[in-house]
């Protein structure tokens, strides 16, 4: 069937996909992150939002999107110093709060949609995961595939399931921190701390990327 689409290789890119998403990111750190302070109910639209994101770049690079946009220099530093505001925004954000929200109403969807839309503004507006799309995807398209277009939008939805189901256990892991810090206070003061602390400098280090 992926041969037929001009996909090659799709068990050494699937490989490469679980691969990828076991290694440690921002979108590993975001969702365990959601999940720990607030539960596994907001952890799960975490990575659900982060997941939409990946749809947003497989589409734009089916489209033809991603190379036009990251052939301008000028929009990529656009784009890349949205991102890092958020990023740091998001850090400062959580820092300055009071009270961090770890009632059990909470896990019921009142983060969840702050959780979503931050997991899919996060991913959306990092310019690095927009050249990462355009740069693995079409090395499983083969030169004769007779709809490129096609192929790459199989690619794209494997590694987004592959990707999916990562970010769920994640959420699942981060719902068990969630529970031990609801007994312990103190330590979850010191997670947000730390989360924040690690959101702004993810935001930094974006904000200085080049684009090669």
């Amino acid at each position: 069937m992926t041969a037929m689409l001009g996909i090659a290789h799709f068990g050494a890119f699937l490989l490469a996909c679980v691969a990828l998403n076991l290694t440690p990111g921002l979108d590993t750190f975001y969702i365990l992150a959601r999940s720990g302070r607030e539960g596994r109910a907001v952890g799960f639209a975490a990575a659900l939002g982060i997941n939409a994101g990946c749809v947003v770049h497989t589409g734009a690079v089916v489209l033809g999107v991603s190379a036009i946009l990251m052939s301008s220099a000028l929009a990529f530093s656009a784009l890349k110093y949205l991102g890092a505001a958020y990023l740091v925004w998001i850090g400062l954000r959580m820092l300055l709060s009071r009270t961090a929200a770890r009632t059990p109403a909470a896990t019921l969807g009142q983060g969840a949609g702050a959780a979503f839309r931050q997991g899919l503004l996060t991913n959306v507006l990092n310019p690095k995961v927009a050249l990462f799309y355009l740069a693995f995807l079409p090395q499983f398209v083969s030169a004769q595939a007779r709809h490129p277009q096609l192929a790459l939008l199989v690619l794209g939805v494997s590694f987004i399931g592959t990707g999916l189901t990562w970010s769920l256990v994640l959420a699942l892991l981060g719902g068990r921190i969630h529970r031990l810090l609801l007994a312990r206070p103190g330590l979850g003061r010191w997670m947000d701390r730390l989360c924040s602390a690690v959101l702004l400098a993810f935001g930094l280090r974006l904000a200085f990327q080049r684009q090669g």
